[in-house]
């Protein structure tokens, strides 16, 4: 665990995967779920390929160290303080992810630096492609990204978008605005697997799990990352 200072004096904590050597960087921002075990068996995934990945405790102005199973029950409660971080401010969520992005710069010294992260992540990490300088950003399924579409023109590194076809939370005709304004950017990429629904790379939520999507993505993940942070 890496302790992340604040702007406002305050420390957080984050989940820490570090390769031997020094590899990019990647800020990994979790689902409602909590720094849990899927998002830890991403930042594994990602480890392995040679990336350093902070997993930042977003929740920790509401419940720290919050992280519940992928059950009806878990749900409820991760809705609950997700209710809650919803009123935090806006700016002092992103500046303490920027504090976290400045806490992995850090870490990595020279090498490039991406924002990733899944469902209420996958938001995040637009928004803080947004608000810092990154070198390139992946979001997943990110639920309000069309209603933010404002910030389009301040995000310029390249950037990556995954959506499930069959999302009750995000309707193709938010996806179709997203793709609108991104698609023909040629460092910009919407991709949809159109059978799948939210939260399809959740191998730990089977209420959410869809297997044949995950294998279509991942692989499209792994290659835009060395891409543009290796390449």
């Amino acid at each position: 665990m890496e302790t992340i200072s604040t702007k406002d004096g305050q420390s957080f904590e984050g989940y820490l995967v570090r390769p031997q050597g020094s590899g990019p960087g990647i800020l990994l921002l979790q689902e409602i779920f909590g720094v849990g075990d899927f998002i830890k068996d991403r930042a594994n995934a990602l480890g392995e390929l040679g990336y350093t990945v902070l997993c930042p405790d977003l929740f920790w102005r509401v419940e720290k160290g919050f992280s519940v199973h992928h059950d009806d029950e878990g749900l409820s409660a991760a809705f609950a303080v997700a209710g809650q971080f919803a009123q935090i401010d806006r700016e002092v969520v992103i500046s303490d992810l920027v504090a976290a992005l400045d806490h992995l710069r850090h870490l990595v010294g020279s090498n490039r630096v991406c924002v990733m992260g899944y469902c209420l992540g996958g938001r995040l990490a637009y928004e803080v492609a947004a608000a810092a300088e990154v070198d390139a950003c992946v979001s997943y399924y990110g639920s309000g990204i069309a209603d933010q579409l404002a910030f389009a023109d301040t995000i310029t590194c390249p950037i990556l978008f995954h959506f499930g076809g069959d999302d009750p939370y995000i309707p193709m005709d938010q996806i179709d605005a997203i793709a609108t304004v991104f698609s023909p950017r040629a460092n910009a990429r919407v991709c949809v697997q159109y059978e799948a629904g939210h939260a399809f790379e959740n191998s730990f939520a089977p209420m959410f799990s869809n297997p044949d999507a995950t294998e279509k993505s991942w692989p499209i993940t792994v290659e835009f990352l060395h891409l543009y942070l290796k390449g």
